[in-house]
């Protein structure tokens, strides 16, 4: 009972990091391995609770009159490739080398997004470029998924241009399409354990719905400072300073 209590809590302030920024799988993945799951099934177990909150904050955005399907549809469709080519490599992926992965791979993500820039200055490419952008970014989703809100948020504000209200808006609803299949592999080479998955689901839905109405009616002053609170947190986890 105490295992799932942690879950649901976890979950809670994951799913709000996740819909506000990025990195709430920091939180998650530690807590699923802490829970005996080995890196494969914890990332795959994730999954479904990703799928969850997911579902919540797209529920979230269109009661608050937030939501373009059809641009977000297109979107998505264009992580699938990626996504399903990033779950298959993760499955089959040495447990320890996963992990050293892993931690680059953020140290990347995380100086990267301190750089300071302006949205409008950004847009130094073509817009067409987000496609080949997605594509890329799914296969890390379905690898790795920690993290992915940020590369998403980076993708939309600094190729298409978006606010962060409505790049968060479109964020949640292809991490939900493109998450069908890679959760539908992992949970066929037996990576997934459902119960602890349907637990944190419950956390991360609470915590995304309450995440989605609180970027609407703050803007995106909240969503900054939360931005900039995940990734301080992911820093240190990744500095082993706690």
């Amino acid at each position: 009972m105490i295992n799932y209590i942690l879950l649901f809590g976890v979950g809670c302030a994951a799913g709000f990091i996740n819909v506000n920024a990025g990195g709430g799988s920091s939180l998650t993945l530690p807590a699923l391995i802490f829970m005996g799951l080995d890196a494969a099934c914890a990332n795959g177990t994730n999954r479904i609770a990703l799928l969850t909150q997911n579902i919540s904050a797209i529920w979230s955005f269109r009661q608050e009159k937030f939501a373009e399907f059809k641009t977000s549809l297109k979107y998505a469709l264009f992580t699938i490739p990626g996504a399903v080519l990033g779950a298959v490599t993760a499955v089959h992926i040495d447990d320890e080398l996963f992990k050293k992965i892993l931690g680059i791979v953020m140290i990347g993500i995380i100086i990267t997004l301190i750089i300071p820039k302006s949205r409008e200055k950004g847009r130094r490419v073509p817009e067409w470029f987000i496609y080949p952008a997605l594509i890329i970014i799914g296969f890390y989703g379905g690898f790795i998924q920690m993290g992915v809100g940020f590369l998403f948020m980076a993708a939309l504000t600094m190729i298409v241009g978006l606010d962060l209200i409505r790049t968060n808006m479109h964020k949640v609803f292809i991490v939900l399409i493109y998450m069908i299949p890679s959760i539908a592999i992992f949970a066929w080479t037996g990576n997934v354990h459902l119960i602890y998955g349907l637990t944190l689901g419950v956390g991360n839905a609470v915590g995304a719905w309450w995440g989605a109405k609180l970027a609407v009616k703050k803007g995106e002053k909240i969503v900054r400072m939360v931005l900039v609170v995940a990734m301080v947190f992911m820093a240190f986890k990744l500095l082993g300073i706690y």
